[in-house]
């Protein structure tokens, strides 16, 4: 579809009933904050440290080390899973991992279609946008006007490749690593690497490491 290749799974989801729960969240926070048992900027700040901070900067170091390590980029591609947990960062929503790698020919972009797995441990809470119906269903049938959305601008050479995560396997995008980071440390590597990148709805520069 639209030049993309679709690599879908049986979803057997975990969590059939998200908007009742997401319902019954609502309301048990709406509860303690009328009690006084919970402050929604200090709730708000919590999210928004494992949405955009915690979870992603896991998944950041990651990335930087499969950079600077040839071994262990051979290792992450051949067991993702295995090679992610080597580093600490294990858990629920990261059980079965696997990383696929951008090239200057291939560029992957990963949704779950029937509704949000997410691997939680390397990259936090899933944006609200991933979550949403009109990138789960856009992202398969023109997953290159999604990339432009988010300023995306592929050469028409470079196959665009679509992975659906499912509850039994979730992606992490490896992107390519940019020019002009040779001899940079992991840590400044890191520093540069978004969450968004390892969606594959961004690419990374090397300005944000200056």
């Amino acid at each position: 579809m639209s030049g993309a290749d679709i690599h879908d799974h049986d979803h057997d989801h975990d969590h059939p009933h998200d908007p009742p729960i997401a319902a019954r969240v609502k309301a048990l926070e709406a509860i303690l904050t009328e009690k006084g048992l919970v402050d929604p900027k200090t709730l708000d700040a919590l999210i928004d440290t494992y949405e955009h901070k915690v979870g992603p900067r896991n998944g950041a170091r990651v990335v930087a080390k499969a950079w600077r390590e040839p071994d262990y980029r051979a290792w992450l591609l051949r067991d993702a899973t295995a090679a992610i947990a080597a580093l600490g960062y294990v858990g629920r929503q990261g059980e079965h991992m696997r990383v696929v790698e951008n090239t200057p020919e291939v560029h992957n972009l990963v949704v779950c279609t029937l509704c949000s797995c997410y691997p939680w441990p390397v990259l936090g809470l899933p944006p609200v946008w991933y979550k949403a119906a009109p990138y789960r269903s856009r992202a398969v049938m023109d997953p290159r006007g999604v990339l432009a959305e988010f300023g995306v601008a592929l050469p028409d050479d470079t196959a665009v490749r679509v992975w659906d995560s499912t509850a039994e396997l979730r992606y992490l995008v490896l992107p390519r690593r940019p020019e002009g980071t040779e001899g940079w440390s992991e840590d400044r590597l890191a520093a540069i690497v978004t969450r968004d990148a390892m969606i594959g709805v961004a690419l990374v520069s090397a300005e944000g490491g200056r």
